[in-house]
């Protein structure tokens, strides 16, 4: 599965079709909320993680992410505003990537 249900979908790709730079945006806005382990690697969020669909760097938020800290969710929802980056719903883009997936 390329993202979970109840995941909110930043999309390195702007309002007007380019792609989105620095090439490691997606990697440094999840990294608002990540945390170096025990192990000193960089470990992100549950609720905040950078990944890759179909070659396109995009940020994945849980929507509990809103009730839990909703200063945060504003900003990383503010921040694709603010660059004109398409948000979306993660059953949307499963349907856009799959869309005969649950056919019968």
């Amino acid at each position: 599965m390329i993202c979970n249900p109840y995941e909110i979908v930043i999309q390195g790709i702007t309002e007007e079709g380019r792609t989105f730079r620095p090439s490691d945006w997606a990697e440094r806005l999840s990294g608002v909320m990540s945390s170096f382990g025990e192990n000193q690697k960089l470990a992100y969020h549950q609720f905040v993680r950078p990944m890759l669909l179909e070659g396109v760097r995009c940020v994945a938020i849980d929507k509990k992410l809103e009730k839990a800290h909703p200063d945060i969710f504003s900003y990383l929802i503010d921040f694709a505003r603010d660059n004109q980056l398409r948000v979306v719903d993660c059953r949307t883009l499963i349907d856009e990537v799959y869309p005969n997936k649950f056919l019968a």
